[in-house]
């Protein structure tokens, strides 16, 4: 076939073009955003948290389009789709909160006086354009936005074909918050549809997106890390562990087992292993499973914990290291704190762990000895989250080990700079 009439690369090159004309006006705009006073960006976030309220009856109409034309989709998967008036209330309420945090652009991190009598301060800074690229979660646009519009970065929406009328629903309320201030519309961009072109696209934008954050499933991320040109924040899965110490207390840890497994399965803070201590799982173990099959979950048990309840399945060494995002959750037994943690090593994916203990050594123990980027001591693993950590909310999760890690707020997305003070210094 004639290249010029290959309709693959035809469309290779029309998102080609529609990413390059977004991103340099979104670097046009970050000029203005990265000198912004605080006043500006919190005036247009408000405005956007207003509107978000003010359009609510668009923006379920909009989801309940998305949810009507998605078909083969697992519960949670629906459930990371689905918006409720609470949900966009939350979406408001976690836009507005990020307004009243402190602007992290211009902050002193640090400052010293060299011998010389040189003052060095080193100054945080926004990152630049960011490339966001997230399936499923609309509230993710609106949580985007926000946290990059006040961390002085423009950004690039790009979210998945399932959520297209509604990405566009919550993406019209940000501009009606950036028109209310003043800010260039640029500062937050939406791809114009969910060509699969355009993710190629930001992903070989050297030069004009300076960080590309994905968000979802292990295969577009997997994907991003695979093909990108520009440098990437990511995690890869949240294989999180609960961990049921022998000192633990029994009520907490059938409530916080509960909540960390079954509060939402969906999300990748939801605790995927239950790693119970041997000296009590015994007598532990039937009452944590009672609990959580009564929500309606199912077990994939290794061979100490089928011993003790013989009716459950037996669990595979891959079941170990997979993510279900499902009301499905693995058992082992361990013996003591640091075989737990050998266990989280050979299967975690660096997310999430939690203790549940009395004994306040064991505990510091589990969480020096983890390499995962949050360690919870008495609480479910779904406090793994932007706005639980007082951040207003999040952009993602990071677990790599450079840069950022946790969840990603304000201060996550800024780099920083150095000034350098002198009157009138000279190198010898």
């Amino acid at each position: 076939m004639n290249a010029i009439n290959d309709p693959a690369k035809d469309a290779a090159g029309i998102a080609r073009a529609a990413l390059e004309g977004a991103a340099r006006a979104a670097r046009d705009a970050a000029t203005v955003l990265s000198r912004a006073p605080r006043e500006v960006k919190d005036r247009a976030l408000l405005a956007a948290a207003a509107a978000l309220r003010a359009r609510e009856a668009e923006i379920l109409a909009a989801n309940a389009a998305d949810l009507a034309a998605a078909t083969g989709l697992t519960d949670a998967y629906r459930d990371r789709l689905t918006l409720t008036p609470a949900r966009v209330e939350a979406m408001a309420r976690g836009v507005q909160e990020i307004a009243a945090l402190p602007d992290p652009v211009g902050r002193v991190l640090a400052e010293w006086t060299r011998p010389n009598g040189l003052v060095i301060r080193r100054v945080a800074q926004p990152i630049g354009v960011v490339g966001m690229i997230y399936e499923s979660r609309p509230n993710v646009g609106a949580d985007a936005a926000a946290l990059c519009l006040k961390a002085g970065s423009p950004v690039i929406l790009r979210g998945g074909r399932e959520s297209l009328n509604s990405a566009a629903a919550i993406h019209a309320c940000i501009l009606e918050g950036l028109r209310a201030a003043g800010l260039p519309e640029a500062c937050v961009s939406t791809a114009p549809n969910t060509d699969r072109a355009f993710v190629a696209a930001m992903l070989g934008a050297a030069g004009l997106i300076d960080l590309i954050i994905p968000r979802g499933g292990k295969g577009l991320v997997t994907r991003v890390m695979e093909e990108a040109r520009v440098p990437v924040l990511a995690h890869a899965e949240g294989l999180c562990h609960t961990y049921v110490h022998a000192a633990a207390d029994p009520a907490m840890a059938r409530s916080v087992l509960a909540n960390a497994k079954m509060r939402r399965t969906g999300v990748c803070g939801a605790t995927e292993t239950l790693l119970i201590d041997r000296a009590v799982a015994p007598s532990l173990l039937p009452l944590l499973v009672d609990d959580l099959r009564a929500l309606g979950c199912d077990f994939r048990a290794d061979e100490a914990a089928r011993a003790i309840l013989p009716g459950l399945k037996p669990a595979t060494e891959a079941d170990f290291s997979t993510e279900w995002l499902d009301a499905v959750l693995n058992i082992a037994v361990v013996d003591g704190v640091e075989s737990a943690l050998a266990h989280i090593r050979r299967h975690g994916s660096e997310h999430t762990e939690a203790i549940i203990t009395g004994d306040e050594a064991a505990a510091q123990g589990f969480l020096d000895g983890l390499g995962s980027a949050v360690g919870i001591w008495n609480a479910s693993t779904q406090f793994c989250d932007g706005g639980e950590f007082g951040f207003g909310a999040e952009i993602g999760i990071a677990t790599g080990r450079l840069h950022a890690r946790g969840p990603v707020g304000l201060e996550q997305l800024c780099t920083w700079r150095y000034h350098v003070i002198g009157t009138g210094q000279i190198r010898p």
